[in-house]
This record gives structure tokens, sequence and C-alpha cells, in this order.
């Protein structure tokens, strides 16, 4: 079941607005009126939320609070759609679709992330817009704001995204030199966006992508590398093998492939030390990766 009422600290973290702040904004013109415990605790719904996400997105292009207090409610998602497609603000960008998947609003969504990527490029849009994005995503879960269907929502719309963006790299690309890179995620391990976007620079970089894609067993890894023999096994692990099974995964890896090169990234990876093998090298984030490619 879905969070229905939210603290002025759980409001602050999710529209990066100090709870001070939001104090004299209800005070001084009236932002929202908030229901109060016994103890005089203010409360919030979901609906204040989406309301308080649109106002800070207003305030981060430089309209005045004074200015959008007075706006109606229809004014002001009218306003919102209007300046998000004019102008580009990074935060403002992930304020708007975070409102979109909160709304299942499609249209709004790939209005925004268009406009990034003729803006800034696909590129820059997914590692300086999506990724905070996704983190924000795991605010929201924390907090119980949002239910699965609302995150596969906005993610299958960001797939899409990158799966033409990589169909749309022309064959020309591919170097001379080009290396064979295998891309796949552990067994258990579906957070597939991030590879996607590997997969993606690496036929940018002007290599062969071998994309083996989520939940995939060790044994199936090692019977398609001795058919390929890729240059690089490339893995992101993001929330499978857990923490405390990543390091015997990693042994497995070496004990079964002694011979395979391995590049390693995600957050069960950097979080914490680990024993590396001499075979495997760990990539901090993305732009290590794509660093690594280009010097292939």
């Amino acid at each position: 079941m879905l969070q229905q009422n939210f603290t002025i600290r759980d409001l602050s973290q999710l529209t990066r607005i100090k709870p001070h702040t939001l104090r004299i904004w209800e005070q001084r013109y009236g932002i929202m009126n908030p229901q109060r415990t016994d103890s005089n605790i203010r409360l919030y719904s979901q609906e204040d939320l989406k309301f308080l996400l649109n106002v800070s997105i207003l305030y981060d292009y430089g309209l005045k609070i004074s200015n959008i207090a007075k706006l109606s409610l229809e004014e002001l998602n009218e306003k919102v759609k209007q300046l998000a497609s004019e102008k580009s603000q990074i935060p403002s960008q992930i304020q708007n679709l975070v409102v979109s998947m909160l709304e299942l609003d499609e249209e709004r969504f790939e209005k925004q992330l268009n406009n990034s990527i003729m803006s800034i490029g696909l590129e820059e849009t997914i590692l300086s817009i999506i990724y905070p994005f996704l983190q924000h995503i795991g605010i929201l879960w924390q907090t119980n704001t949002i239910n699965p269907a609302q995150e596969h929502f906005i993610t299958n719309l960001i797939r899409q995204k990158l799966i033409v963006a990589i169909d749309g790299i022309p064959h020309s690309r591919l170097r001379t030199d080009a290396k064979k890179i295998m891309l796949y995620l552990p067994e258990g391990e579906f957070h597939e966006l991030s590879l996607l976007f590997a997969s993606y620079l690496v036929k940018l970089q002007g290599h062969r992508s071998i994309y083996l894609g989520q939940s995939l067993p060790l044994q199936d890894l090692k019977a398609v590398q001795e058919v390929h023999h890729a240059d690089v096994v490339l893995t992101i692990i993001t929330s499978n093998p857990c923490q405390e099974d990543v390091q015997p995964y990693l042994d497995k890896l070496k004990a079964q492939m002694p011979d395979t090169q391995f590049w390693i990234t995600g957050f069960q990876v950097v979080s914490q030390v680990l024993t590396i093998p001499e075979n495997f090298t760990v990539l901090a984030d993305t732009r290590i990766m794509k660093e690594k490619l280009n010097a292939l």
C-alpha cells in the first residue's frame, strides 16, 4: 500500500526544499494547508507532494514564490509544461520526470526527455538526468511513495529510448580494430538500464557488443564465452548478488574463467572493499567506462 501522508521532512527530501522554507511558504502565501496530528505535526497528502514538485520546478526556473502562489492548479500545471519544453535546467527536469512517473503521464515524460536529448544529447541526458532521476526513485521507494507499476512504466519508457538509440548507431562506426565486449547481468539481477547504456557506449565507440541481458547463469556465460572469445566481459551488480555474496561470485568467475578480462561496476561493487582478481577491472562510474572503451 502506498504511503498516504508525508511529514514535512519527507517532503523536503523529495522536493529539495528546506522545511523552514516550506513553513514560510505556507504561512505567507498559503501554498498548502496540511492536516495536523493531535500533537500538531504537519501531514501532507500524495496530491500535496505532486503539487509541491510542480511548485519547486517553477521556483527553480526563477519564478517568485509570491507569483507562483497566485496560480490556479490548472495554470500551475500548464506553466510547468510550457517551461519544460522551452528551457533546460537539470534539477527541474528531474523533478518533471518524477511528476510524470507519479501521474503515469507518458506524453509529459516523452516531451521532457526528448527536449533534454535535443538540448544536451542522449549520453549527457542519461548521465546528468536519468541516473539522478533513478536515484530519486530509490528515495521514493524508501518512503513508500511509488508502486511497482509506476516504476515499471517509467523505466520501460527509458529502456525503449536506449534500444532505439542502440539500433540507430550505424554499422559504419565499427572500427577496423574493434574489440568484442560481452555484456550481461548476473543471475537474479534485473536492473537492465545501466547495461543497455553500456551497450550503447560500446557501439558508439566503434566496438562490437555481444549483449546477453539480465539474469544470466554463470554456466551459460562460460558457454557463450567459449564460442565468442570476447576481449572483455562487462557486468553490473546493482542488487544481486547481495553485498556479502559479491566476493564469492567474483571468486567463482575467476575460477571458472581465469583467462577472461572482466570489467565490473555497480553499487554492490563500488560501495565495498573487495579482493579484486588480477584479470578484473573495477569501473568506478560510467565516465570511466567510456574512457576505458576509448582506450581499447
